[in-house]
């Protein structure tokens, strides 16, 4: 994970589709073919009873070469994914999801944890390609354990004079370190899949760079020999934070990045995101940029879960489940935090798994004041979620033609339901909070409507807006 601490800057792309939002009023698509429940956590390991009764659906746990083999290549340690963690996912019906990071130090020649790999372009079954061993036996060894999902490394896209750097790699680099990745995965287990690296998306944005994910695409995709290996990847990953509206426009780019080069199978999953909290009581952060509180930690997570898929994201998780060991008045995003005590996030994370789950289509819609995103659940019934997109109150009217409806908050509870003759409920969605530095980052707090089908109304103070979903 990263934290873009450099203002951010809307590329001419988001600021093009905002334009075309506010000329239309709204904005829609539909997602299909969602996973039963593709709502995950990273490393909920620690705390295996919690994560349990959280019922995330995967988890994401760091496999960390440099300890897995810390003095040689016929090493092999696995205390740092230690089986146990392993039996306790499954036996939770968790999937865990692997991420390689990490270069020893006796396997590079420059810097330990970020240094290219020694061997690296050797032929694939050349024993001295010491990242094709480790790769090929981490597949061997894990597939038994349930574990064949493995992302290539951690946010490439961070160059080294820049805080978070972990990759001292060029493209090509990175491209090699997928290629061999892929080849010596599939010969360990042919089952397995290959995500690529998360990417921050707004360090090449601030620096006024190509992103990051548009140039490895075309570098994939202009080798011959790549089509002939599904080019070498399955799922493109995107790492997401603290600006509730980015994540439909990040998601849908991304998705016209991978229709652009021919790659319409490939699937998008975010593997972080959140809005971390400063106004924590229990833990107060200093940080230059977004000033969070725990309501708007909970409200983004649910706000991003229900754009994330209506943009297309087949998975989404939240960074991260536990904030272990971590020194007091550190940047903190933790649904539970270092005392093990748990957040508001928390629950709301609950809600999304418990209510999102079977989510077979998602579609939204947006006017000036209102997000809103429907998602149609496997018994054919709709979940309405919806928040205020600026400070002001949104007042809503929902027309229900059988008067059954349930309404929740963005934490699962129930909430009275008045309705009129006609079958019509009035709600109130809460304004946002937002600052001069960082606008209206996240939306107001979230209102869910359970029903069979449900038409939405804005009211303004010129009349009603219908809030369409089509």
């Amino acid at each position: 994970m990263m934290y873009v601490r450099a203002k951010l800057k809307l590329s001419r792309f988001l600021i093009g589709l905002s334009i075309c939002f506010l000329l239309l009023g709204v904005r829609l698509v539909a997602q299909d073919t969602i996973p039963s429940n593709p709502f995950g956590v990273v490393e909920g390991f620690w705390l295996p009873d919690t994560v349990c009764e959280l019922g995330a659906g995967w988890e994401r746990i760091i496999f960390d070469w440099s300890q897995h083999q810390p003095n040689g290549p016929d090493d092999w340690y696995t205390l740092n994914v230690d089986d146990r963690w392993l039996k306790a996912a499954k036996d939770c019906n968790r999937e865990v999801v692997a991420i390689f990071k990490h270069t020893p130090a006796w396997a590079t020649d420059g810097t330990p944890g970020a240094g290219l790999p020694r061997g690296l372009y050797l032929p694939v079954d050349d024993p001295n390609n010491l990242w094709a061993r480790f790769v090929r036996h981490s597949a061997e060894y894990y597939a038994p354990r349930g574990v064949k999902r493995f992302i290539i490394w951690n946010e490439p896209d961070i160059t080294r004079d820049t805080y978070g750097f972990e990759f001292e790699g060029s493209l090509d680099d990175y491209y090699q370190m997928l290629k061999v990745a892929y080849l010596a995965l599939k010969e360990g287990n042919p089952q397995a899949e290959v995500l690529l690296a998360g990417t921050t998306y707004w360090h090449d944005v601030n620096a006024g760079r190509r992103l990051y994910l548009d140039r490895l695409l075309e570098r994939i995709t202009s080798d011959p020999e790549a089509a002939a290996h599904n080019d070498y990847f399955d799922v493109a990953s995107l790492h997401i934070y603290f600006r509730t509206e980015t994540v439909y426009d990040i998601v849908r780019q991304t998705r016209q990045l991978l229709d652009k080069y021919g790659l319409k199978d490939k699937r998008i999953w975010i593997n972080e995101m959140n809005a971390g909290p400063t106004d924590d009581p229990l833990w107060p952060v200093v940080r230059p940029q977004y000033q969070i509180n725990l309501e708007q930690q909970a409200a983004f997570i649910v706000q991003a879960a229900a754009l994330g898929l209506a943009g297309g994201a087949e998975r989404i998780a939240v960074y991260k489940f536990f904030d272990w060991n971590l020194p007091p008045g550190d940047e903190s995003f933790g649904l539970l935090r270092a005392d093990g005590s748990r957040r508001p996030a928390f629950d709301a994370w609950a809600m999304v798994i418990k209510q999102f789950k079977d989510v077979k289509q998602a579609k939204v819609a947006q006017t000036e004041h209102t997000e809103a995103v429907q998602l149609t659940l496997a018994d054919e019934s709709f979940l309405y979620v919806m928040w205020a997109r600026t400070a002001a109150d949104v007042n809503l009217t929902a027309s229900v033609s059988n008067n059954q409806l349930a309404l929740m908050d963005q934490y699962g509870h129930n909430e009275s339901v008045v309705t009129d003759g006609n079958g019509q409920v009035a709600l109130t969605l809460k304004g946002a909070r937002c600052d001069k530095k960082d606008g209206c980052a996240v939306g107001g707090n979230v209102q869910l409507i359970d029903t069979t089908q449900a038409t939405l109304h804005e009211i303004t103070s010129n009349g009603t807006i219908e809030i369409k979903f089509e």
